[in-house]
């Protein structure tokens, strides 16, 4: 079956936003917190919170992040910005 160029070309761009839309996480321990940007360093990613991020496993809220914890983040991609969609503790 031959698929056309602009099937192809369809296909693609429908892959890429999928890909760009997805959720992702990632563990390590808090380098750096930016109060002011209610945002925070882990492996060298800068990630901003938002009045919907969740908070789990003992954290309730930004001021529970503390330099050292070792975190777990769920974030999007939006906007040229890791958002944080979740944040729990890790032990």
């Amino acid at each position: 079956m031959k698929l056309s160029l602009k099937t192809l070309l369809l296909t693609a761009i429908v892959s890429a936003i999928s890909l760009s839309a997805q959720a992702d996480d990632i563990e390590g321990k808090i380098d750096a917190i930016n109060a002011e940007a209610q945002s925070f360093v882990v492996q060298g990613i800068t990630f901003f919170t938002e009045t919907t991020t969740d908070y789990d496993d003992g954290l309730r809220t930004f001021a529970d992040l503390k330099v050292g914890q070792n975190i777990e983040v769920d974030f999007e991609y939006r906007d040229k910005r890791h958002i944080a969609t979740e944040i729990e503790l890790e032990k």
